[in-house]
């Protein structure tokens, strides 16, 4: 490990995840839907930021500045930041910065805004090797769950490179903390499990689908009448597919949408890398991921370019899934 000090960084940035947590959940306790869902920027070539996303940001840029940049100097990458990052402190020359740190405040944000799903805090921390820096670079990872108003219980998982995976459960009512031990399925197959094909917007739905049908039937055979063979969550929010992965909530996930980029059709928007900043903490718990195409999972620490990935519970999983899922990718001309 490179980054000095580490536990007082993780303490550190845990404490910011839970102030922005705090202040989120105040936030959505006291606004309207409306209000909380209104547009605040809408980029031609970036995600769009919502009103409930301006609250996670002021607290994210004054802590950084106050309490993390005098001692390690940075470049801050987040959304609504400049391309190339923010150098910290301010006036800092990039090549005196000793890391550089990816953020998402909110991942997950259109469930959050709404009260229909928990969103997440996610966190990245690597040596600072400048714009070659990769999320294979990142060293410490933290996420932190931004529970519904009417939910008590908030989790938050953190890990370095060369350590464990630790976990720790929050409940807003009692104020106590315990910690978790979350294990990915053993499951053997996907039979009346959870597995899912991302398509959470329009444009390729239905060549999604199609996709996930295939791999179903070949998986598990044709359908059956008064049969639920398996089942799907189209969690929006990168971090909390992770997390079901994590937590053995589910068995497959698959966000295929960077391979229809220039083909029929438009996957709207993708995955970008910090919606990916903590996939150490998946990696630790022993799901095994790869990119859309089978090979490892990596990006460079950027606000755009365009990320997919495919994580699966267990070895026997994948074994069964890639291979299949692969050749209808090549039948398709994805891959």
């Amino acid at each position: 490990m490179s980054i000095q000090n580490r536990e007082q960084l993780l303490r550190l940035i845990r404490d910011l995840h839970e102030r922005i947590r705090d202040a989120v959940v105040a936030a959505c306790e006291q606004a309207a839907v409306e209000q909380l869902a209104g547009v605040a920027e809408d980029a031609a070539d970036g995600d769009t930021i919502y009103a409930v996303d301006r609250v996670s940001e002021a607290v994210l840029l004054e802590f950084f500045a106050a309490a993390i940049a005098p001692h390690w100097p940075l470049v801050l990458i987040a959304e609504g930041l400049p391309d190339n990052g923010m150098l910290l402190p301010a006036g800092t020359p990039e090549t005196a910065t000793t890391i550089r740190v990816i953020v998402d405040p909110i991942d997950g944000t259109r469930g959050l805004m709404y009260q229909k799903r928990s969103g997440w805090i996610l966190t990245g921390v690597a040596p600072n090797r400048g714009p070659q820096t990769r999320l294979s670079d990142i060293e410490l990872a933290v996420m932190t769950e931004i529970p519904l108003v009417k939910q008590h219980l908030s989790d938050s998982l953190w890990a370095f490179s060369d350590g464990p995976l630790h976990g720790e459960r929050f409940n807003r009512v009692s104020g106590e903390t315990q910690p978790i031990h979350l294990r990915p399925s053993q499951a053997a197959g996907l039979a009346h499990g959870f597995a899912t094909v991302s398509r959470f917007f329009p444009g390729i739905r239905s060549e999604l689908a199609a996709i996930d049908d295939e791999l179903a039937q070949q998986l598990l055979g044709p359908p059956q009448p008064g049969k639920a063979q398996c089942f799907e969550d189209q969690y929006i929010c990168s971090a909390g597919q992770l997390y079901e992965l994590i937590a053995g909530h589910d068995r497959f996930t698959a966000d295929l949408r960077p391979l229809f980029i220039g083909k029929a059709g438009s996957p709207g928007i993708c995955s970008h890398p910090y919606d990916l900043a903590t996939m150490l903490l998946a990696q630790k718990a022993g799901v095994l991921l790869s990119d859309e195409r089978g090979a490892s999972l990596d990006a460079p620490l950027d606000l755009h370019s365009n990320v997919g990935w495919i994580g699966y519970a267990n070895a026997g999983l994948r074994a069964q899934i890639e291979p299949k899922l692969l050749a209808i990718l090549r039948a398709r001309g994805l891959v």
